[in-house]
């Protein structure tokens, strides 16, 4: 192998791609790194949704595994996700843990391959790849890090505009429209995400190319109008929040958030907005003007309070995409440093240019990893259950008798009680608490003296750190608690 074939291989993209894509890996899986369960409280749901799917062998019939009770697949706008991830479980046979705790950074990896893929047409594969891994992961806006919808749309956003940008048949109408009517199922959030960053790309397609506009239009729409009927219901009751004014909320700040993505990213993409907008052409234009529109949606709602919560919420997810992949485009410049014709007549000084260029984006490289990673690292995450209660619940799963299928506990810990042992809770905590919630926390609190609440709820089991006074309970294990004369209502 001669130098020259080597030169090659160092300049290749390829040879690059290695170390970003176990960047992504490690980025995804810093949350859950030191800690082997599920870390947000989501990521309990989706596998407690999940698991009611299998157990029922199908979405007919669904109920809701947390509290039992009607039927609940049409009111769930995430169904297609555990769909997807219950007939991964089911062939796979990969346990929920390993599940969880990996695959949003497979997810992630693929994610970033995909933003590879469409800066690489453009010039700046590598570069996209690289600041998309830097989308941030909260327990406010959610991202990346965890086994959540809003993670897997993101792999759909860069192919989305891929696709749209670079293919007019009909084969890659029906991929878009194949791809909206999974993301329609699974994060309806995320297809409109998509429909706002293409929308500028449609408009500017229409005089020239209105054939391909409207390719694009039918496939993205579609699916909204007629596949998921109960989509188009919620979508019409979105919309008419648009001209209500709703505050912001709270745990979504967005100079926090810029702080932790990191200033020097942001500066990178309005670098890579100017030399798009410079270079020209539709495909440039409608990066720009897609990533201003996202950018506009979520800068309406948090200074005027009109717009869609959850287009605002994780929006801030998919322009973090949008920046990363324009921002490639600005790295690409600085690595592509050139001096105008009339400085660059001596070769001598084209090559120290071009040393110039690439050690400054090493250096700006380095510069962003020593900043972010620790950031990332010190993102504050919560932790619902800790090792010993994983053991209780496994326990309770593994030894008790189906016949007792209902729990009082703690309600902050019943969604992984319930994800665990497939049995249902009195009450649950996901957003806030409930006047149910504070009725289980005082008949906790008091000893779990009232035999006649358990029996008229259905409740035989009872989990409690605390101190328990009641002779009809027996201790079958520490801290777990059966009712002695449960009889199962019919």
């Amino acid at each position: 192998m001669n130098w020259e074939n080597i030169y090659k291989i160092i300049q290749s993209d390829y040879l690059k791609l290695l170390p970003i894509m176990g960047l992504a890996f490690y980025i995804a899986f810093i949350p859950h790194q030191s800690y082997p369960y599920p870390v947000h409280i989501d990521e309990w749901f989706h596998w407690a949704f999940a698991d009611e799917i299998i157990n029922k062998a199908g979405i007919s019939g669904l109920n809701n595994p947390f509290l039992g009770g009607a039927t609940v697949w049409n009111q769930q706008f995430e169904l297609g996700f555990h769909v997807f991830f219950a007939v991964f479980k089911l062939i796979s046979g990969i346990a929920w843990l390993d599940i969880v705790r990996y695959f949003p950074s497979i997810i992630f990896m693929m994610t970033v391959l995909s933003s590879y893929v469409l800066g690489r047409r453009q010039g700046f594969g590598w570069e996209a790849a690289f600041f998309t891994c830097m989308v941030t992961t909260t327990v406010g806006i959610l991202g990346p890090a965890f086994l959540v919808p809003v993670a897997m749309g993101l792999l759909f956003i860069p192919l989305s505009i891929f696709i749209a940008y670079n293919f007019s048949t009909f084969w890659s109408y029906v991929v878009l429209f194949i791809f909206t009517v999974f993301l329609a199922s699974m994060h309806a959030a995320t297809a409109v995400g998509i429909i706002i960053i293409l929308t500028p790309f449609i408009l500017l397609n229409i005089k020239g190319n209105f054939k391909h506009s409207l390719g694009i239009t039918i496939a993205l729409i579609v699916p909204f109008l007629a596949t998921f009927p109960w989509v188009f219901d919620m979508l019409l009751r979105q919309i008419s929040l648009l001209f209500v004014q709703r505050p912001v909320t709270w745990y979504v700040d967005i100079p926090r958030m810029i702080h932790s993505y990191g200033y020097l990213p942001i500066t990178f993409c309005l670098l890579g907005t100017f030399l798009l907008a410079l270079r020209g052409g539709k495909r440039n234009y409608g990066l720009v003007l897609g990533l201003l529109a996202l950018v506009a949606t979520i800068a309406i709602y948090y200074t005027l309070h009109y717009g869609v919560p959850s287009l605002y919420e994780r929006g801030l997810v998919y322009a973090m995409l949008a920046i990363g992949i324009v921002g490639g485009a600005g790295l690409m410049g600085l690595h592509n440093l050139r001096l105008p014709p009339s400085l660059s007549a001596k070769p001598k000084v084209n090559l120290v240019t071009k040393i110039l260029g690439i050690t400054s984006c090493v250096i700006f490289i380095v510069m962003i990893l020593v900043i972010s990673i620790p950031q990332r690292q010190n993102t504050p995450y919560y932790h619902m259950i800790n090792n010993e209660e994983y053991q209780a619940f496994t326990w309770i799963r593994d030894n008790i008798e189906k016949e007792h299928d209902k729990a009082i506990l703690d309600p902050w810990k019943a969604t992984p009680f319930t994800a665990i042992t497939e049995k249902k809770a009195y009450s649950r905590t996901h957003t806030f608490p409930t006047s149910k919630d504070k009725e289980a926390l005082d008949f906790l609190n008091e000893g779990c003296t009232d035999t006649a609440f358990l029996k008229e709820n259905g409740i035989s089991i009872i989990y409690t750190l605390k101190e328990v006074n009641n002779p009809d309970l027996v201790e079958v294990r520490e801290n777990v608690y059966l009712l002695k004369e449960f009889e199962k209502e019919q």
